[in-house]
């Protein structure tokens, strides 16, 4: 009797161990969400002719996903290169929960060969730490991106955008490939490499990965957003000044031009226009950017008014310059003195005029009575 359940008992055995996945080895997959994932699995040359197929949980009829011979089905997809003796299978539009355990199968005589493999889905995007760094328009500026002691000799690269999973299909530059706008450089003592951009223009404006290789399959990846700022290009404008108080204007130039010398000159036009710069003492240059300067007039007069121009370098060789048309104006009180002299002068003349009007009215009164008195004697010695 006893014999007879140890039996039993050894059949059960090994018909629930027939069952089993017999497992050769395991895979380790990561794929980004809404992403397709390739997993590649080989077999042995005495296994080319046999079915292949792919699965999940314990491989059972209804958990095989797909085999060779459809090729496709739903969002799987399956093709054997017999020759290098490997099946890929490929999962499209990954979702979060198609994370888990699954199986490439191969038949064979008794049970099936596995290999077992390990998927993680993850969301494509980065990264829960951003930095942020500013440039100027025109200018150029740096983005640092670290990475472990461990990743000094593999690949590097920075692209544009927050989506890891087509990072390095979109890089702007990698570790082994430059360009001219970008230029890497790698401080392995530090564990950074850096990109700089040159004659960085608006649209550089937006977000970036920095990327290193990884032989898990998933990179590793820091974000950086990007601030251009527009230069202070101010090409036209109209200001208004006060005679005895100071005024200052804002001149523009592209950040490259900072350390070429400044011009500001009055007239009407560009090329022959008169150096104000001559004058330190009232004319006042001061860089405020890497890509605007002020110059303050320090005490306005009336004669101050008229058209100026302002820029980067004195030889005016460069477009990027600002017109500025300069209004005047005098306060009351320094009117008021010459209305008064003005009211003044009017006065005496008047007074003068009405005085000599004065006297011919009395020196022909005068001639009127002596012309009288004449023809009065006149006329008693007639009698």
């Amino acid at each position: 009797m006893k014999m007879w359940r140890f039996q039993n008992l050894l059949i059960l055995l090994c018909t629930a161990f027939s069952r089993l996945p017999q497992t050769a080895s395991v895979i380790q997959v990561f794929g980004y969400e809404g992403r397709d994932v390739k997993i590649s699995c080989s077999y042995s040359w005495w296994f080319t002719s046999t079915e292949k197929y792919f699965c999940k949980e314990d491989c059972g009829y209804k958990d095989v996903l797909i085999t060779a011979k459809q090729q496709r089905k739903n969002r799987y997809s399956i093709s054997d290169d017999e020759n290098k003796r490997i099946f890929t299978v490929t999962i499209s539009d990954l979702k979060l929960d198609d994370t888990g355990t699954y199986w490439c199968g191969v038949s064979k005589e008794g049970p099936d060969r596995y290999t077992e493999v390990k998927l993680k889905v993850i969301k494509d995007s980065c990264c829960d730490k951003v930095t942020q760094i500013q440039g100027d328009e025109g200018g150029s500026v740096s983005i640092r991106c670290p990475y472990e002691s461990k990743k000094k000799n593999v690949l590097k690269y920075v692209c544009r955008g927050k989506q890891p999973s087509t990072c390095l299909q979109r890089a702007l530059i990698t570790s082994d490939r430059q360009t001219k706008r970008f230029r890497f450089t790698d401080d392995r003592k530090s564990r950074t490499f850096t990109i700089t951009i040159y004659n960085l223009t608006l649209e550089d404006f937006g977000s970036y990965l920095c990327g290193v290789q990884s032989d898990s399959g998933l990179d590793d990846f820091s974000a950086v957003e990007l601030e251009v700022k527009e230069f202070c290009r101010v090409k036209s404008s109209i200001i208004r000044g006060i005679v005895g108080r100071p005024v200052t204007f804002q001149c523009s130039h592209p950040p490259q031009l900072r350390d070429k010398e400044k011009f500001f000159c009055k007239g009407d036009q560009l090329n022959n226009c008169t150096d104000m710069m001559a004058n330190p003492t009232k004319f006042r240059l001061h860089q405020l950017s890497s890509s605007c300067f002020s110059v303050t007039i320090t005490e306005l007069e009336a004669g101050d008014a008229g058209r100026y121009y302002c820029g980067p370098d004195s030889q005016r060789s460069f477009t990027d310059y600002t017109r500025i048309q300069l209004e005047v104006d005098v306060p009351l009180i320094y009117i008021l003195p010459t209305v008064l002299v003005l009211l003044l002068i009017l006065t005496l003349v008047l007074l003068m005029f009405l005085r000599k009007k004065s006297k011919k009215l009395q020196v022909g009164d005068v001639m009127k009575s002596v012309g009288r008195d004449a023809e009065t004697r006149i006329n008693d010695v007639s009698q």
